[in-house]
């Protein structure tokens, strides 16, 4: 009964993360948050009171939050789909691939690093792209922090949307 996600927003209703279930349960019950959605007629029972079980909640006190996403390997994965950028497969062992060569003065930055299979990455070896004949399926990009937050998640509420910036016709 505990299990789904729940969409946390700051006070000011910009989005936060997604949460678990029973952590916007403690958060509503500690008076921390309020319910924005609920999930129409759901509700959670515990041995003296029922909830509303939640969909969007609104943190009541304004959280200041770091929008940085830390550039990791697991993050590159995600912002790349887990999709090699060269071959687009996805079927294989994914590696982290240099577009320019640390030896040619590449950095480790968003725009740099792309997922890779491995038999991509030998294949381009120490030299670029274009050395190497071979193409980016899309250019490396630094990921906003509300897509990142939600790729990769289905989203279990269409009211979610418009907190996302989804809803656009």
């Amino acid at each position: 009964m505990l299990d789904g996600k729940v969409l946390v927003l700051n006070s000011n209703y910009e989005p936060l993360n997604v949460s678990t279930m029973r952590r916007a349960i403690r958060l509503l019950v500690l008076q921390k948050a309020e319910m924005v959605y609920s999930y129409d007629g759901q509700v959670i029972r515990s041995s003296s009171r029922a909830f509303p079980k939640p969909s969007v909640i609104r943190l009541k006190y304004y959280i200041g939050i770091r929008r940085e996403i830390p550039l990791t390997k697991r993050n590159i994965l995600k912002r790349d789909n887990y999709t090699c950028q060269y071959c687009g497969r996805r079927d294989l062992p994914l590696t982290i691939d240099h577009v320019i060569p640390k030896r040619m003065g590449g950095k480790d930055t968003w725009e740099n690093l792309v997922c890779a299979c491995v038999e991509c990455n030998n294949k381009k070896g120490d030299r670029t792209p274009e050395q190497a004949g071979m193409k980016l399926l899309k250019k490396p990009r630094k990921p906003s922090y509300i897509v990142f937050l939600v790729s990769g998640l289905k989203i279990p509420d269409a009211r979610w949307k418009p907190f996302l910036f989804m809803d656009r016709k």
